[in-house]
């Protein structure tokens, strides 16, 4: 991983919860990338997690097209959900940290996080995005996240079965939040098969309306697929079920799929298509820098669309050179990151 430009860790004082945020680069812009809201075992997996997703956020954005950089934030919980007045607290110590940075780092909504928080974050510093409509934002980005997702699939599709189309394809969405519930929506719009999870129980009743078959969360990983597509956090794609995985394709909306980037290859060599996440989910970031920059409604829906022609391209180079998708991936990031001139923060 390359070096990052800045790392600030803090401990709250309101709320005296340990704050991070990881400015990777802002070679191309600002760092753009949300703030999560998670409990960790320590505030050290706290660290860890953020210089990881400041890293993919880098990639995203170069890979988008966007002239931002990439950053995260994280708000480490020591526990149980935080009641209301802590919770308050915490996003406010976030909101000075964000604003200590003047500009080179920006913030949005992510897991734990929604379009309220953002507005109590805009009190303190104007550096944030992802903010609801009554206070100039374009609101909820999930349903963009989702339908980018989508794309990504039907390219997938099309590289492994020679059509894009979804109708009779058997697709097990992994995790039925926001993202996952607006894609699961979508996919049985299309005519897919569908089986669906989610650790709570209760999402069990969108099955139920979609005419979905309910799988154990235990086993949707496993299951006996076209697709799997993982929507909930990273790492669940391991050294072990890297080997039983039984779908032919891996594209969803989760950050950091693997759990250890060098299961890349041994999909590779399982002949399972793996779409690089800050490819396929890159929808909700190209949302909030519409909001940033002022793009229009279709300037935003090609973006998004776009998302399927750059797996496409991805897997199209990586099959050429003999290598996986999230190596070319990459290497279609660092072609941006080095020919483009750097756009200073504002």
């Amino acid at each position: 991983m390359e070096a990052h430009e800045e790392l600030l860790t803090r401990r709250g004082e309101r709320s005296g919860l340990q704050i991070a945020i990881a400015v990777h680069s802002t070679v191309l812009g600002p760092a753009l990338g949300g703030c999560r809201m998670w409990c960790y075992r320590s505030a050290g997996d706290g660290v860890d997690d953020v210089l990881r997703l400041a890293h993919a956020m880098t990639m995203k954005a170069a890979a988008a097209g966007l002239d931002l950089g990439g950053g995260k934030g994280v708000i480490c919980l020591t526990g149980a959900e935080p009641g209301a007045e802590t919770r308050r607290a915490a996003l406010l110590d976030f909101a000075d940290a964000v604003e200590s940075l003047a500009g080179r780092y920006i913030t949005a909504e992510d897991v734990g996080t929604g379009a309220e928080d953002m507005a109590v974050i805009a009190e303190r510093t104007s550096y944030v995005v992802g903010l609801p409509p009554a206070l100039g934002g374009r609101g909820d980005p999930s349903p963009l996240t989702a339908r980018g997702v989508e794309r990504a699939i039907r390219a997938c599709c099309l590289h492994r079965f020679g059509s894009g189309e979804l109708d009779g394809l058997r697709v097990c969405v992994v995790g039925l939040g926001h993202v996952g519930t607006a894609l699961a929506r979508g996919l049985a719009a299309s005519g897919a098969e569908l089986l669906v999870s989610d650790i709570d129980s209760r999402r069990r009743r969108l099955a139920e309306q979609l005419g979905a078959r309910w799988v154990d969360p235990e086993a949707a990983m496993l299951s006996r697929c076209e697709v799997v597509a993982p929507c909930a956090l990273g790492g669940v794609v391991d050294e072990v079920n890297a080997e039983l995985l039984r779908c032919q394709i891996l594209c969803g909306a989760a950050n950091n799929v693997l759990a250890d980037e060098t299961l890349a290859e041994r999909l590779q060599e399982r002949e399972i298509i793996y779409a690089p996440d800050f490819i396929a989910n890159a929808g909700g970031l190209i949302h909030v820098c519409a909001e940033l920059q002022g793009h229009d409604a279709a300037r935003v829906d090609d973006l998004v669309d776009s998302i399927g022609d750059t797996v496409g391209r991805v897997l199209a180079e990586a099959e050429a050179a003999k290598t996986t998708p999230l190596e070319a991936a990459r290497e279609l990031a660092r072609r941006r990151l080095t020919a483009a001139p750097a756009v200073p923060a504002t």
